[in-house]
């Protein structure tokens, strides 16, 4: 009967280990077999020496032939990917260049150079279009303005403002009267001592005589005094660290780009380091 339940199949017994063993291989006495083989890996220094190879322009191996030389096949398959990555790159770079900006820069050109450009406005010279006595008026009210503010506009300059302002339809005394105004807050004008309280600036021109010098209160200031002109007078202070030039009693002087200040409603003059002095009637050395 035991012949009848035994299988057909003889087995031994170091197949019968091996399968116990879940597929490992095992010895004599039933012990797995444990391969001493040791694994090759790199080194820390060589991983880091192929990286640096792998991503420097310089370093990278020849690709021409079928394997890289020098390097693992798994950093040969990171270069061919770099370069292939590369290559994508740089096609996509020309054809978005050639297709895209410069064709679009080649249209925008085109159509600016087909454009008809408008004309350029011609200026007239207001005083073309005033009848012949508006005009007389015109430059002798002109005359009169730049004679009284010196320093400032020419004589043509403020005919063009008084014609430009009555060719509006405005009223030839108050177009003076606007005219005279501007002229004296303009850069570099002389303006009359009476009206620099009125200038709506905030630097103004002077010229006048030295009429008083005082002791000054403060070793900040280097002078103080009054400077006065045909239409009155106003106070003057030259700060010591503007380091300018002393003037003297009886002297003519003309201040230049001087600020003004108020004190209890009544305004003076300031000399700082962005003023000037002149001497209008200095003689220059070269003529004494």
């Amino acid at each position: 009967m035991s012949s009848n339940n035994a299988s057909g199949k003889v087995v031994s017994v170091d197949e019968q280990a091996f399968e116990k063993a879940g597929g490992q291989a095992v010895d004599e006495d039933g012990f797995p077999v444990v391969d001493e083989t040791p694994e090759f890996e790199a080194t820390v220094e060589q991983e880091t020496q192929a990286k640096v190879d792998a991503n420097h322009p310089d370093g990278i191996a020849d690709t021409s032939q079928e394997r890289i030389h020098g390097v693992t096949l798994e950093q040969e398959e990171r270069i061919r990917a770099r370069e292939a990555e590369l290559e994508r790159i740089s096609a996509q770079a020309e054809l978005g260049t050639q297709d895209g900006r410069e064709q679009r820069t080649r249209e925008v050109v085109s159509e600016q150079c087909g454009r008809d450009e408008p004309a350029p406005a011609e200026r007239t010279d207001p005083r073309e279009k005033l009848t012949q006595d508006e005009l007389a008026e015109v430059n002798e009210q002109a005359m009169r303005i730049s004679d009284e503010v010196q320093g400032g506009w020419s004589r043509a300059v403020a005919a063009k403002q008084l014609a430009e302002k009555v060719q509006r339809g405005q009223d030839i005394t108050k177009a003076v009267l606007e005219t005279l105004e501007e002229l004296k807050a303009a850069p570099g004008a002389i303006v009359p001592i009476a009206d620099v309280p009125d200038v709506p600036v905030g630097e103004v021109t002077v010229e006048g005589e030295i009429t008083q010098l005082w002791d000054p209160s403060d070793t900040s200031i280097s002078q103080v005094g009054l400077i006065e002109d045909d239409s009155g007078k106003i106070k003057f202070t030259i700060w010591e660290k503007s380091r300018k030039t002393v003037v003297s009693e009886g002297e003519t002087v003309r201040f230049r780009a001087v600020k003004k200040n108020w004190y209890q409603g009544r305004c003076s003059i300031a000399i700082t380091g962005w003023s000037r002095i002149e001497f209008p009637e200095r003689g220059r050395w070269w003529e004494e």
